[in-house]
């Protein structure tokens, strides 16, 4: 799934060129909700192509998969927008943006660890983090990171190609299993805040709340609640990956 349709591909970027070149420029707020759709399609694809298919994406999706997806997402935020918001911004164009770009990230994001099959780490790199006493950090990251941020970090595509994950063939996990393991952790090295938006967002011993839900049960208010939110995730999963040890998490690599 690597490789996609470059005839398609073509086709697209071809009526999507001749699309926008029939859209009149105006005011951001008189432009018809088809119009706003049709001309931030081209960020879909910029965001789409900062996923590597190969590291990050496990080579579960191809960069048509990814604009798809990130169309979709497109599409549910153009719906969503509230121009009052929009318009007391001092940079309203640059608002959108941001707006836009962080839930097409998310559509994107979401789709990948959908089709993102159970995966384990070659042999050969196992046998590195024995020999290393379990401190490889970097492997401590990628765990993390797989279930935590779902390939929120960006990989250098400089780095180890050995590195590259391949399919697991023996029999799956038992997520319950690895979910109680999960919770440990966290108590162990998170503060209380920490645990609980880990713990609801990905729904170790429940079902997994938004963001905006996360934020009513914790109290924590404001028009940004769901920004500060996500940056308590990241900072929680940082402070996992400075203080677990490989060996800890070994048996589920």
């Amino acid at each position: 799934m690597k490789k996609y349709n470059v005839r398609n591909y073509i086709r697209y970027k071809l009526d999507l060129t001749d699309s926008i070149n029939k859209i009149e420029l105006k005011e951001l707020k008189e432009y018809t909700r088809d119009e706003l759709i049709i001309m931030f399609l081209p960020l879909v694809e910029n965001i789409g192509r900062k996923f590597a298919t190969s590291q990050q994406a496990s080579g579960v999706m191809s960069i048509n998969d990814l604009i798809q997806e990130g169309s979709l997402g497109l599409i549910r935020a153009v719906d969503k927008i509230i121009w009052e918001t929009i318009e007391e911004s001092s940079e309203p164009e640059k608002t959108l943006k941001s707006f836009l770009s962080k839930r097409i990230k998310g559509a994107i994001r979401r789709a990948i660890d959908i089709n993102r099959g159970d995966i384990r780490i070659p042999e050969h790199k196992l046998n590195e983090i024995r020999k290393d006493n379990g401190k490889n950090q970097k492997m401590v990251a990628m765990f993390f990171n797989s279930i935590f941020l779902s390939i929120d970090e960006q990989v250098n595509e400089d780095d180890d190609q050995s590195l590259f994950q391949i399919p697991d063939q023996s029999e799956p996990y038992n997520i319950g299993l690895m979910n109680i393991y999960l919770q440990s952790l966290l108590k162990k090295h998170l503060n209380k805040k920490e645990y609980e938006i880990l713990r609801l967002s990905y729904g170790l011993d429940c079902d997994k709340h938004s963001a905006n839900q996360i934020a009513d049960l914790l109290n924590i208010e404001g028009p940004s609640a769901y920004v500060r939110i996500s940056e308590i995730k990241k900072e929680a999963v940082k402070k996992l990956i400075q203080n677990v040890e490989s060996n800890q998490i070994f048996d589920y690599l």
